[in-house]
């Protein structure tokens, strides 16, 4: 993936396909439950995917950034999931259909701003 920017302690990031991006997340929440097994201060975060075509526009110091529903819909799933948890637009599950990931339904909620109910999963990558 390619980082966009980050915002006080997240990250946004954009990745080419979608497989790619649920795999980096798995790849780190089990990395950051591995490291939390025996570290004084654990490292929980919670991450949240969505899937579509943003409004990408350069910055002043040259670099590309990402705006519009897309990304802001996927501030808001990442907001309703837990520490530990990777929380993704039906959308996100649909385009990773026979990629082998595990997911549980999570419902619907409707996401502030916009109009539409939007059901969300949980990507099942504890072991």
């Amino acid at each position: 993936g390619k980082e966009i920017k980050t915002d006080g302690d997240s990250f946004m990031v954009s990745f080419a396909s979608v497989s790619a991006a649920v795999e980096c997340a798995v790849t780190l929440q089990r990395a950051f439950a591995e490291y939390s097994e025996s570290a004084e201060e654990p490292i929980v975060v919670r991450m949240g995917l969505n899937a579509g075509e943003p409004i990408e526009e350069e910055g002043p110091d040259g670099r590309s950034d990402l705006f519009g529903a897309t990304v802001i819909l996927a501030s808001r799933i990442a907001a309703k999931a837990e520490g530990g948890e990777i929380l993704v637009a039906d959308t996100v599950r649909g385009l990773c259909s026979g990629k082998g990931f595990l997911f549980s339904d999570r419902g619907e909620f409707v996401a502030k701003g916009f109009e539409e109910p939007v059901r969300v999963y949980e990507v099942r990558w504890r072991e």
